[in-house]
Parts: C-alpha cells; sequence; structure tokens
C-alpha cells in the first residue's frame, strides 16, 4: 500500500514549514498516524514529532452549460500535517 501519495505545496504549507516545521502531504484514506509516521521518516531520512489528519470530503461541484446544470462531486482525500523534530527540514525543491 502507498502510503504517501503527494506533498502539498503551496504558499501556506511553505510559511509553516519554514516557521514551525510542519508540512503537508496526501495520503492513502486507510492509513493510520504511526504508518504515516513511519513512511514520511523512511521516505526523507526525518525524525517526525507529530502527526495530524483530516479527512476532506468532496465537493459539490456545479456548473451552467447550454444543456443545462451539470452537477458533479470532486474526489475525497485525507491530508496528514506532519510535524518535524527541531532542526530537521525537508526540502521538496531539491531533485527538480
Amino acid at each position: 500500500m502507498n502510503i504517501i501519495i503527494k506533498p502539498i505545496i503551496s504558499e501556506k504549507m511553505s510559511k509553516i514549514g519554514e516557521k514551525i516545521g510542519r508540512y503537508g502531504f496526501v495520503v492513502n484514506q486507510d492509513a493510520n498516524k504511526l504508518q504515516i509516521k513511519a513512511a514520511i521518516e523512511k521516505t526523507y531520512g526525518v525524525s517526525v514529532a507529530d502527526v495530524n489528519t483530516i479527512n476532506m470530503p468532496g465537493k459539490v461541484r456545479s456548473r451552467y452549460t447550454r444543456a443545462g446544470m451539470q452537477v458533479g462531486v470532486a474526489n475525497r482525500c485525507k491530508k496528514a500535517i506532519v510535524t518535524l523534530k527541531a532542526g530537521d527540514t525537508i526540502d521538496f525543491y531539491s531533485n527538480l
């Protein structure tokens, strides 16, 4: 099972990462906090202090077209906000 799907790279997460060492990831729906912690430590070679998870429900999206109103649902996801121990950092841009 692939635990980490992708990192969340946004202005808000970049600021939080620089200030207090928190990083965001989109993770597998079935993963628990212990599995997420182990996957982050193994993948990035850092020590994790804390893991917070958020289940994001799918948003209802609608738009008006010539055929009428189209309604759909965006995919749901699970996010993990990982706090690293002091002195550890993750550089997402190193292998670009």
